[in-house]
């Protein structure tokens, strides 16, 4: 059975888009939070309260995860498209505001994904002021950071791109939605960028659009990938027995009695 409410269909309690890419960035133009949920971030739905937060609260969640986009259709004999977070990073920096120079603000994982990640949006003509690039520092599960919510009060910019690993760019993203004084558009693309660049493994156009980035991320570096994608198996699980509503939380299922002694 299809849950769709003209351009979003409800996968485990959040509220997935299935238009086309140019409708997802027309419905951000004007700012807010988008999340791109990939599976081994997904299952852990029932026991990260800050991620379920955020996927939540956010304003545009893309369907980035072939794995669930799958489970999903097979499931519910749906037709769900995938859009790749991939192809989102690609579509955005073409877009005019995101090019202009101190439109945009990079947070970036470290300094030598920075200078990659730089040397490409370069190499397309993007030029980044310095007071535009931020360093995140290594978050723990709660994720705050007054310094980077100060910078871009005082820059203003329009768009504000999260390139760190994902379950804690969608924290952050959340964060600032609910700590700045006005609300940018929030991309939470995390690798994207690092696939253009060159600092994470090149994924081929054909390998996105058959789902096989996983893949071509495990042949690259198995002993990081492979367990990282076993693990996103469990999202099945809670697809199956949820469907299009919220999992209950480990605390909420430990509180459900499991039988009924009538005295």
């Amino acid at each position: 059975m299809r849950r769709r409410n003209r351009m979003h269909t409800r996968i485990l309690g959040v509220d997935f888009f299935s238009g086309t890419l140019e409708q997802a960035l027309a419905s951000i133009e004007h700012g807010g939070l988008i999340v791109v949920p990939a599976a081994p971030a997904l299952k852990n739905l029932t026991h990260d309260r800050m991620y379920r937060e955020a996927l939540l609260g956010a304003d545009l969640a893309i369907t980035d995860s072939a794995f669930m986009v799958m489970v999903w259709n097979f499931l519910q004999g749906d037709d769900l498209q995938r859009l790749s977070g991939l192809k989102y990073q690609r579509q955005l920096l073409q877009q005019e505001s995101f090019r202009r120079p101190g439109n945009t603000v990079w947070v970036m994982a470290g300094k030598h994904s920075a200078g990659r990640n730089l040397d490409y949006l370069a190499s397309l003509g993007i030029t980044v002021p310095e007071e535009c690039i931020y360093m995140a520092p290594m978050y723990g599960e709660q994720v705050e950071d007054t310094d980077l919510r100060d910078l871009i009060d005082q820059q203003r910019p329009n768009h504000v791109v999260i390139t760190i690993g994902g379950g804690s760019q969608e924290k952050l993203g959340y964060y600032l939605k609910q700590h700045l004084s006005y609300l940018p558009a929030i991309h939470c693309t995390g690798a994207a960028i690092a696939f253009l660049s060159g600092d994470q493994v090149h994924i081929p156009g054909w390998a996105d659009k058959f789902y096989m980035g996983w893949l071509v991320r495990s042949l690259s570096d198995p002993m990081q990938f492979i367990p990282r994608y076993w693990e996103a198996r469990k999202l099945l699980q809670l697809i199956v027995r949820y469907r299009e509503r919220l999992p209950a939380t480990i605390e909420e299922s430990s509180a459900i009695p499991t039988s009924i002694t009538i005295g």
